[in-house]
């Protein structure tokens, strides 16, 4: 066994006979005219108590269970983050079958696999494109009897249909499965090969959601709690999340359109966020170039320093200088109070998982006000397994285990994690499940150290790994994620591998580039093939990789990069779902660029003297 290794005993007594279902039944019981969620209405929000939402249940349980479905069937569902995709997910709780989600953007072939692996029986989509993606595969999955679209009123259809149906037949229902029954089978977003089906039983659901709630007390458990769910509920995060807001009493929004996020936020007005760091990297550079747009980018920076500094002398328990506290008043009302508004004026915690955050963001959201918990897990833990605290919070670092979890690091440095969250198996593979485990750990294929009191810090993928012709080990994400929060960074791949140097393969954010060229002097209609090679451009992504390279040693640094003239997305083929790279596709996809990489003498390159 390890040496290095943190338990963190249950605060809440498991409850062998409880189910996901339970969670509502004791929410309604405890609060039934609480607003457990609010949905768009004209230009406002109507609120749902929970009493209506168990209402809205039952009666779409009826449906499922009077159109033929049985305890246990695997129900497959594609839809956007809205209201009726947590409604969908209870009914299927309370029918007793058993989700398959899917996300939103998965191609014809994506769903062929997930629908013939998991065995579905049923599916439930929101538009007529989905409907059409699974026509296209629908020979192809014979066990699929149903296919019901939510944006031609099936779920209105599932519910008149269930007229018939008993409040005892679906109670019966509800209450079959204990908790080491599945719940839900969940299938990894596949960045690394094809993807397994991750077996969650109700335990890792209720047991992680009892303890999380009170480790989380001051985030979930607060009267008046509110959040805006916008990150994908097919992926285990946001879907653990929403659950845990039920249990909590938390009023749930959703916006499935991102790009109406600013303005969902000024009119729900959150008190805590669910979003992963490329969030908050937005929010910052868009807030970085309107100041700048608007001549006042120097008044922004000088801010951003001064937030960066005060939050960092407040953590590591400095003074804070007199003149650094004047400046830090001034700059509250000019810049951060602007910013607080913008997300709504009540949001005091944001939770930020799926990649490293960075300690510049973390310091600089504090010191708006917001405290960034960043946590750690996998679809594999049901989300988190660490997190930090509202009461002790350490930026640059994931926080410590939950309650009922355990985390160790092998000789190797790979975090291992066992406890309450950790899943049951892959399902029908056991091949794959026993290579997961080692002794009843789950081998989580991430490398870390933990401090003194149990903190962990990740520091790459153990598969990532670059070791460099002279023999150097090199974590990837280390350079790669204070590349990638430059704002005219889209991704970034560090490459290296058995090379004499490391090297990298930079994308610019299309997004983010016009007002950055615009700001900069530069036509914002320039040809993506002459900004790849325009100098300013150049100096810009290289002042990104000098900044990077100062946190590794010489033998470690970026020596050299390239920008491409593409973009890496989920429809490329080169993210996740969850916008993660796909690192050995991109490896292979352009192999081309990376030898080129290393044609030229790297004296005539793009390395920064002051390096």
């Amino acid at each position: 066994m390890s040496a290095v290794q943190f338990d963190v005993p249950a605060v809440v007594p498991a409850d062998p006979t409880a189910n996901t279902s339970d969670i509502l039944v004791e929410r309604v019981k405890a609060t039934p005219s609480l607003a457990l969620f609010a949905v768009p209405d004209g230009g406002g929000w109507r609120d749902i108590t929970a009493a209506e939402f168990h209402r809205e249940v039952v009666a779409l349980a009826k449906g499922f269970a009077a159109s033929g479905i049985q305890p246990g069937d695997k129900v497959a569902f594609l839809a956007r983050t809205t209201y009726d995709w947590t409604l969908v997910d209870f009914a299927l709780f309370f029918a007793g079958a058993v989700m398959v989600p899917v996300y939103e953007t998965s191609s014809p072939s994506q769903i062929n696999w997930i629908l013939t692996d998991s065995g579905a029986v049923a599916m439930i989509v929101e538009s007529s494109v989905h409907t059409d993606r699974v026509a296209e595969i629908r020979s192809e999955v014979p066990l699929l009897r149903e296919v019901w679209t939510m944006q031609t009123g099936d779920l209105d259809t599932l519910r008149s249909r269930g007229s018939e149906v008993t409040d005892e037949e679906i109670e019966r229902r509800r209450s079959l499965a204990n908790a080491d029954d599945i719940a839900t089978l969940i299938y990894t977003s596949g960045s690394t090969g094809r993807p397994k089906g991750c077996v969650l039983t109700h335990k890792n659901f209720v047991e992680l959601s009892r303890n999380s709630a009170e480790a989380l007390s001051e985030v979930v458990q607060q009267p008046g709690a509110a959040t805006l769910l916008f990150l994908p509920l097919a992926h285990v995060f946001a879907r653990f999340i929403s659950i845990l807001n039920i249990h909590g009493g938390v009023k749930t929004g959703h916006e499935p359109d991102t790009t109406k996020l600013l303005a969902g936020l000024g009119s729900f007005k959150p008190t805590y966020l669910l979003a992963v760091p490329r969030v908050f990297e937005k929010v910052y550079n868009s807030a970085e170039q309107k100041a700048e747009a608007g001549g006042k980018g120097k008044i922004f920076r000088a801010a951003a320093a001064v937030a960066v500094e005060h939050s960092r002398r407040l953590q590591d328990g400095e003074k804070i200088p007199l003149t650094m506290k004047i400046k830090f008043a001034l700059f509250d009302r000019l810049v951060y109070s602007k910013l607080r508004t913008a997300m709504g004026g009540r949001v005091a915690h944001a939770v930020s998982g799926s990649a490293p955050l960075g300690s510049r963001l973390g310091h600089f959201f504090h010191s708006l006000g917001v405290q960034i918990l960043e946590g750690y897990g996998l679809t594999e833990t049901t989300a988190p397994a660490t997190v930090n605290l509202a009461t002790k919070s350490k930026i640059g670092t994931v926080g410590p285990a939950l309650p009922g979890v355990g985390v160790r690091l092998a000789d190797d440095g790979e975090i291992e994690v066992r406890g309450v969250n950790v899943f049951k198996e892959y399902w029908r593979n056991p091949e794959a499940t026993a290579a997961a485990f080692d002794d009843g750990w789950f081998r989580t294929g991430d490398i870390g150290s933990f401090d003194s009191e149990g903190y962990l810090t990740i520091t790459g993928r153990k598969k990532e790994i670059i070791v460099t012709a002279g023999g150097k080990n090199v974590a990837p994400a280390v350079l790669e994620d204070p590349i990638r929060a430059n704002p005219i960074v889209g991704q970034v791949v560090v490459v290296g591998d058995q090379k004499p140097f490391i090297g990298a393969l930079v994308t610019l954010d299309r997004e983010m580039l016009p007002t950055w060229m615009s700001n900069n002097g530069l036509s914002a209609d320039m040809p993506m093939s002459q900004v790849i090679v325009h100098p300013k451009v150049l100096a810009e992504v290289q002042s990104a990789v000098d900044r990077a390279n100062k946190s590794v040693s010489r033998a470690e640094s970026i020596r050299k990069f390239v920008i491409l003239d593409t973009e890496w997305t989920e429809a490329s083929g080169h993210l996740t779902p969850k916008m993660s790279i796909k690192r050995n596709v991109i490896l292979s996809d352009f192999a081309a660029d990376i030898d080129e990489l290393y044609q030229a003498n790297v004296s005539t390159t793009n390395i920064s003297l002051g390096n």
